[in-house]
């Protein structure tokens, strides 16, 4: 086996790790339980695709984000290395494919949503696994003090059993050292063993602006600043009106926002990460797995509800280590916005309990039934069918989230996917007996390789064209050839999904951890409370403020808003000092001009004019109407 730095000029063409990821790395070659703490793009995905690269067998990489799997499994496959992910919306056939090819080795990495861990399907596979790593990726949301806590991550230490002698690698972006130790006790680590990368970015500049005219400040910040931008907002309608605004001044934007089209978002992905579009203006769909490291200004229109997704979102700027700035713009009216909004998140029960009836009726889920079934899910549709408001339903949905009964998944694009059922001589023989599907069993054979013993990617438009028909007549050929068992075919999907975890229950059967529900009640007000005291602090260096919430103590920047504030308030006081013993020195009893004195930048007139305004307060000098002083 190659050692971890061949394997990463081979794979990445690196010559060097960074800091820390030799130690974390070792440390799991060492077989020990490891937490990495690193900030957004710090380079945490190496930490576990180097070690098990270095070793015979596979890595599970347990993470909750879809969008984030698919990118990791698309640059794995760039390097050809092989990588499959299991999550919601796959069929059974796919996923029992998956894991078989698991088992014998077919894969190096298999991505997992921690939901997948408790199924009995899931189990059984992997404790045939040849497994090397566990990896769990945003590891805080495990603890009930991190700011996005999961309670299906609180099956993943279950699993270890199975492979006691497996180490595991937890990864996140940001934990408090209340989180990290939650980490270490929840996924049962042997010892405590912890690597930290300092929260400072060295190359970021943080400020803050009281700004009523946001759309003005932001023309202002593009015009002044050079490179590509992100203006972050929270809903969708808002990233088109910016955008527009911003292309009627001449600055090049698009917006992003997860009720896009699949085609529609990597067209303007794309676009922005080719330096095509300068701005992107996006809600928090977008940036997840992203890596562009020329990012020179992140604009928080509005102020994300923690420091941590403030964070972990500014952090996307100057990832190249090139100055950059991270400017969140506010209100007053934010303030008591954000309020609201961390209150709608504890709704009362029984209307939670209501929609959680409705959603069932909706789907006509007996009581008793529909556990880990999967449904599609319009929140505007379903909110007009029963006339609620999409923001109560939403949040009885997180609610539910949080409680483990359900599970939301935002809007995203698995692509259409077709395996052959049978083998090659059951094939051959159905094409000599059904002559009128033999040239769509060919194109599928010579476009698609490896088709007959793993699911492929396919698009039914090249299919279609190849064969001279419609895309709809190729459709109705796939779904004959899938009712007779020739092949399995899933059709790409697009649409955010509802996950049942457990069984229908009757909404008087609900139970509620009330304990935990005002516990959690409690610590999503200190993280309001957190954001809050960042953005009004006018004393505090901002960098600071962030470090000192993670737990890390630093000195002031000296880059962000406050501390440059601090060095020209020590300067204007330097050079009042300076002006007034120069004016006490230079003048007599007779008048003579202020002009004398000739100030030659603002910084020094802005100094000049107070210290002549102190002098006259301390009655030292006196000022005629002509604008002249002279000793009094």
């Amino acid at each position: 086996m190659l050692q971890p730095k061949e394997i990463l000029k081979k794979f990445w063409n690196y010559d060097f790790f960074r800091e820390p990821q030799t130690a974390i790395i070792e440390s799991v070659l060492q077989k020990n339980d490891t937490l990495a703490l690193m900030p957004t793009g710090g380079g945490k995905s190496i930490c576990f695709q180097v070690p098990t690269l270095a070793q015979e067998g596979i890595c599970i990489v347990i993470t909750p984000l879809i969008a984030l799997m698919k990118d990791q499994i698309t640059q794995l496959k760039q390097r050809n290395i092989k990588a499959a992910a299991i999550f919601s919306g796959l069929s059974y056939k796919e996923i029992d494919v998956i894991l078989d090819n698991a088992i014998f080795g077919y894969y190096k990495f298999l991505y997992v949503s921690p939901e997948r861990l408790k199924t009995e399907l899931f189990i059984e596979r992997f404790k045939k696994m040849p497994v090397n790593l566990i990896a769990v990726d945003e590891a805080h949301c495990i603890s009930q003090w991190g700011y996005d806590f999961r309670p299906s991550y609180l099956q993943i230490a279950e699993i270890r059993k199975y492979h006691s002698e497996v180490p595991i690698l937890a990864l996140t972006a940001s934990a408090t050292p209340e989180v990290q130790k939650d980490i270490v006790e929840q996924l049962k680590f042997k010892s405590e063993n912890i690597f930290k990368k300092s929260f400072i970015r060295e190359n970021i500049s943080f400020v803050v602006r009281h700004e009523i005219a946001k759309l003005n400040k932001i023309v202002e910040i593009a015009q002044k600043l050079s490179g590509s931008g992100i203006v972050y907002v929270s809903n969708r309608n808002k990233t088109k009106e910016i955008a527009e605004y911003l292309f009627r001044n001449n600055i090049s934007a698009d917006f992003y926002h997860a009720g896009l089209t699949n085609a529609e978002r990597s067209i303007r992905q794309e676009n922005w990460i080719q330096n095509k579009t300068r701005i992107i203006v996006c809600t928090n769909a977008f940036g997840m797995g992203i890596d562009k490291p020329d990012v020179r200004f992140v604009i928080h229109i509005d102020i994300p509800e923690t420091l941590e997704a403030y964070y972990q979102e500014a952090g996307r700027a100057g990832r190249d280590g090139k100055k950059s700035y991270a400017v969140a713009l506010y209100t007053e009216s934010d303030k008591q916005y954000l309020e609201t909004k961390v209150k709608e998140k504890f709704p009362e029960i029984e209307q939670v309990k209501k929609i959680y009836n409705s959603i069932f009726n909706f789907y006509e889920i007996a009581v008793g039934s529909g556990q880990f079934q999967t449904k599609v899910f319009d929140i505007h549709h379903f909110s007009k069918t029963y006339n609620y408001k999409p923001n109560e339903v939403y949040y009885a949905l997180k609610f539910l989230e949080q409680e483990g009964y359900i599970q939301l998944n935002e809007s995203f694009f698995i692509p259409s996917r077709l395996m052959f059922a049978i083998d090659n001589l059951e094939l051959y023989k159905f094409q000599l007996a059904h002559k009128a599907y033999e040239p769509i069993i060919k194109s599928i054979l010579r476009m698609y390789g490896g088709i007959i013993s793993n699911f492929i990617q396919i698009n039914e438009y090249d299919l279609a064209k190849g064969l001279r028909i419609t895309v709809n007549e190729l459709k109705k050929q796939l779904y004959y050839l899938r009712k007779r068992k020739i092949l399995y075919y899933e059709e790409k999907t697009d649409e955010p999904e509802l996950i049942f975890l457990t069984e229908r229950l009757h909404q008087d059967n609900l139970s509620f951890n009330w304990k935990y529900i005002n516990e959690r009640k409690r610590i999503t007000f200190n993280k309001l409370e957190a954001i809050q005291k960042y953005i009004e602090s006018e004393s505090k260096c901002r960098q600071e403020i962030i470090c000192n919430y993670f737990g890390e103590t630093v000195m002031s920047c000296g880059k962000c808003d406050v501390c440059i504030e601090q060095k020209q308030t020590t300067s204007i006081t330097k050079k009042i000092e300076f002006f007034r013993n120069e004016i006490l020195e230079k003048i007599t009893n007779q008048f003579t001009t202020i002009d004398y004195f000739k100030p030659t930048n603002k910084l020094q007139k802005t100094a000049f004019e107070l210290a002549v305004r102190s002098l006259l307060d301390d009655e030292l000098i006196e000022l005629n109407y002509k604008n002249e002083i002279r000793k009094k």
